[in-house]
């Protein structure tokens, strides 16, 4: 009798856990379309409204595959195979809102959809994948004046060649001649110059808040942030003299040379995203001349004790995902408007190390520049 109660619960377990994953299952809304971030007439890979994404890769000879997915995306989907030869999944959960980096691995071997477009990050050019957000509407293409994304090459004797930099310059830029603030913003670990306006959509952010009169134009300058190339996981070993040089003492000069800009520190910021938090804050302090306000974005926090004998900045910006560690900005905060500073902080719902937090980073900070 124990043993058949036993054996009844076993089966009441299993059958509950089968249950329950054909209710996950069910529970997948089929409202599926491609990815704004398709190559044109490409179907896959495809979104749903719930944030699944779904796969389909084209390898008939392949003994498996599987698409790896960023933070959000909860690790590898696993394809199935079809018997046409296309192999096909959906994520097993919903992934956070904003754009996701992803690979597909065929039999080991590391290749891009060819059905998305690709995008700098990890080093190398990966799939890009959009998850429509519920405040998409702050970075959305819309029919206001736009600003303008050229690219440069601006001199660097420090390093012997010619590097690159993206400005963008505010919507009427060409044909005025009043001068601009500069906000000087750089991308993370494994990304380029090309990443602000790319994946964080950094023109379309300026566009709608200078349409909507919510900010004070000025102009956005992304430079590549590695003068010493650094693998993952060596990042105590990134030494800033170099780019610090390239920046403070060959691209500005270039940029307040040939663009209308007001150079002073008063009307000059530097901020970035992870990595380039780190070098936001490490150049910051140990020039404290060349910038009047600070942006970490998932880069790490300030001290009141990092400024002493240091003049104070016009405004230090603190912000990560609340999938980070948003307890630490907000210990930061409160020690630094306590000490005096005007210090603000923001914290991205329902993201993580990604770039829908960074989009919404820029977008709580423009506002804040340049007061």
């Amino acid at each position: 009798m124990k043993n058949f109660l036993k054996i009844s619960l076993l089966a009441l377990s299993i059958m509950s856990s089968i249950n329950f994953v054909q209710a996950q299952q069910l529970a997948i809304v089929e409202d599926f379309k491609p990815s704004s971030l398709n190559q044109p007439q490409q179907e896959y890979p495809m979104v749903n409204s719930q944030g699944y994404a779904r796969f389909k890769i084209a390898a008939p000879t392949a003994d498996s595959v599987r698409v790896s997915l960023g933070l959000g995306g909860r690790g590898g989907t696993k394809l199935a195979k079809a018997e046409d030869g296309t192999w096909m999944g959906t994520t097993e959960g919903p992934m956070d809102e904003g754009f996701h980096y992803y690979n597909v691995k065929i039999d080991g071997g590391k290749f891009n959809d060819p059905g998305t477009l690709n995008y700098y990050g990890s080093v190398r050019w990966e799939s890009g994948i959009e998850i429509p957000a519920a405040d998409q509407d702050f970075y959305a293409l819309k029919n206001v004046p736009h600003g303008n994304v050229q690219q440069i090459l601006f001199p660097s004797l420090s390093t012997g060649t010619s590097r690159r930099a993206f400005v963008y310059t505010p919507p009427g830029y060409e044909k005025g001649k009043g001068k601009y603030p500069v906000l000087y913003l750089q991308h993370g670990w494994g990304e380029d110059e090309t990443a602000w306006m790319n994946q964080g959509r950094a023109n379309l952010i300026m566009d709608n808040l200078i349409a909507d009169g919510k900010i004070k134009p000025f102009i956005i300058v992304n430079t590549y942030g590695m003068t010493n190339e650094v693998k993952w996981g060596k990042m105590k070993e990134f030494k800033i003299d170099g780019f610090q040089t390239v920046l403070v003492d060959e691209l500005i000069p270039f940029i307040d040379a040939n663009f209308r800009t007001i150079a002073k520190k008063e009307q000059r910021a530097m901020a970035g995203l992870s990595m380039g938090g780190m070098e936001t804050k490490t150049i910051s302090l140990n020039k404290p001349d060349v910038f009047a306000y600070y942006g970490l974005l998932s880069g790490g926090t300030y001290a009141s004790t990092d400024f002493k004998d240091k003049p104070q900045p016009k405004l230090i910006f603190l912000s990560c995902g609340s999938k980070e560690r948003p307890d630490g900005i907000r210990k930061a905060l409160e020690e630094l408007k306590t000490a005096g500073f005007n210090a603000v902080s923001y914290i991205s719902e329902g993201t993580a190390h990604e770039f829908q937090t960074w989009r919404r980073s820029l977008h709580a900070m423009a506002p804040l520049l340049f007061k």
